[in-house]
């Protein structure tokens, strides 16, 4: 069966792996932070997540297995067939990415130390969400999905970037609920799923060791 490295606090791990138990795919969880020895061997880039598939390969980036998970186990797909449709899946999980997630994990360290974080380096965010909050606006639906009737990836990458933009919001102050009409609805209704609720458990319980390990890298 396939292995998911990386650790539960990671919204990165939480991508993939909510995709491997809404497929229904039995897996294997190895609890494993990015300096571990040998790690690079997973992911060249030591970042989480990472997967070792079945026949034994290393997969690493957390859209790249995204994207295997669905090829490599089509019950229950997550992105639709039609060409067209598909991509504009893949164009927001992109622009979620580069315009919403990115740019305020750039303000974590602030968040974590409960330091002020440089004016120049929040409007330089602010400038970068707003980008992302107009690409939302203009592809999705939220009806009740982000795409419509289905869920689909672009739905569980979305629910998890926003871990970090939420993050950034308490310092840049950029409220997404009141600028991305439907997002709070939608953001409920995945949040009470069975398997959200799971992944936010392994989540919690994974709290104190990830902040263990960023203790032990100062």
């Amino acid at each position: 069966m396939p292995t998911l490295h990386g650790f539960s606090y990671s919204n990165y791990y939480n991508m993939p792996k909510h995709a491997l138990l809404h497929k229904g795919v039995r897996f294997e969880e190895d609890l494993v932070y990015p300096s571990a020895q040998d790690y690079n061997k997973l992911s060249p880039a030591l970042k989480v997540p990472s997967l070792t598939t079945e026949d034994g390969q290393h997969l690493s980036e957390a859209s790249v297995l995204c994207e295997y998970i669905e090829d490599a186990y089509p019950d229950k797909p997550l992105l639709p067939t039609d060409p067209i449709a598909r991509n504009k899946n893949r164009q927001l999980m992109r622009m979620t990415e580069l315009y919403l997630e990115l740019p305020n994990r750039r303000l974590l360290p602030f968040s974590f130390s409960n330091q002020p974080a440089p004016e120049p380096l929040i409007t330089e965010v602010v400038a970068v969400v707003d980008r992302g909050i107009n690409s939302i606006n203009a592809l999705a639906t939220f009806d009740p999905w982000v795409f419509g009737a289905e869920l689909t990836m672009a739905d569980i990458y979305l629910f998890y970037a926003l871990t970090v933009a939420e993050m950034g919001s308490k310092i840049t102050g950029v409220d997404l609920n009141d600028r991305i009409p439907g997002l709070k609805n939608w953001y409920a209704t995945l949040a009470a799923d069975p398997i959200s609720q799971k992944v936010a458990a392994d989540t919690e319980a994974n709290r104190e060791g990830f902040f263990g390990y960023i203790k032990s890298l100062r």
